[in-house]
């Protein structure tokens, strides 16, 4: 059994995932941590051993190949503009970067990370007395979900800005376990349970994120939060207009996982946007109501298709 708050600083793929293996489940990933850190000291994050990635210098690459950018996983969301490649390529991208947290923590904090974001909740990420005198709910061992009064799932919200992003960009990442690789669109990992919000195996590693490179193609991030700098979103919304005319409208912040719209520019875009709002399953657990959130939905798709030339 391994002692508690264990800590292994590996320097390769494989050593991390076969230090992995070794804790029989009882372990996290640590890249940043400006995360991981947090919750463990409210007492939410209880893993015996936490395996630094941060060694490991393989996940740190930015190369372009062919009509593709591939970003490592420990690229630090600071340094995303810094590099041409991705500035020139993908605007939104840097923005929904620099739209995370506070410049400190962007220099810390890594675009894998950001993707695996555990989902959040405003009676959920508190301190251990405050989740003690409010009642436990369903994402710390509790039988009830606060916000909703219900007793049948958890709700917490996805919160991941560069994932919303990259998912209306199309974008995949390349996955590594102990046996085996595999490249799998970004938005196929969300399930939808704020409890178990991604699928992949607990030993499984995020390599690399893939993105197209289509010219022509152009995105609009917007990000509803009360300040300009620390919150985690109260919404997010990213529009991609490719050169072929199509729509892919992803939301963030409103449901347990990622909304994901598709259209075309030649569509009514009003019915559109009356969809994306009807789509997610907002609840009253963020600073802002389930009500102005969802206004607010249609009020950042309409900038965005206007700022697009599409009305």
């Amino acid at each position: 059994m391994i002692a508690e708050q264990s800590y292994i600083k590996a320097k390769t793929i494989e050593q991390a995932i076969k230090e992995a293996y070794l804790t029989q489940g009882s372990f996290r990933f640590l890249a940043g941590g400006t995360d991981v850190i947090v919750n463990k000291f409210q007492g939410n994050e209880t893993s015996q051993l936490l395996i630094d990635l941060t060694g490991i210098d393989a996940l740190k690459h930015v190369v372009v190949i062919e009509s593709q950018i591939e970003i490592g996983s420990l690229v630090k969301l600071d340094d995303l503009k810094k590099h041409k490649s991705i500035a020139d390529n993908f605007p939104a991208l840097v923005d929904a970067a620099h739209a995370v947290a506070s410049p400190v923590i962007r220099k810390t904090a890594t675009i894998g990370g950001n993707i695996l974001c555990d989902n959040r909740c405003i009676y959920y990420n508190q301190t251990e007395w405050w989740r003690k005198a409010a009642g436990y709910c369903f994402k710390c061992n509790g039988d009830i979900c606060i916000a909703t009064g219900g007793k049948n799932n958890c709700l917490a919200k996805f919160v991941s800005d560069t994932a919303t992003v990259l998912i209306s960009m199309n974008a995949c990442i390349e996955v590594v376990d102990n046996d085996k690789t595999s490249v799998i669109p970004i938005e196929t990992i969300y399930t939808g349970d704020g409890i178990h919000p991604n699928n992949l195996d607990r030993t499984s590693l995020i390599t690399a994120i893939i993105i197209p490179i289509n010219k022509g193609d152009k995105t609009i991030f917007k990000k509803l939060r009360q300040r300009e700098s620390i919150d985690f979103g109260s919404l997010m919304t990213a529009v991609t207009l490719r050169n072929n005319g199509s729509l892919k409208i992803v939301l963030g912040a409103v449901d347990a996982k990622p909304i994901i719209i598709e259209a075309k520019a030649n569509d009514k875009l009003d019915e559109v946007i009356a969809e994306a709002v009807k789509k997610p399953k907002t609840i009253n657990n963020d600073i802002f109501s389930r009500k102005y959130r969802k206004e607010m939905i249609g009020v950042y798709l309409k900038r965005s298709f206007q700022e697009l030339g599409l009305m």
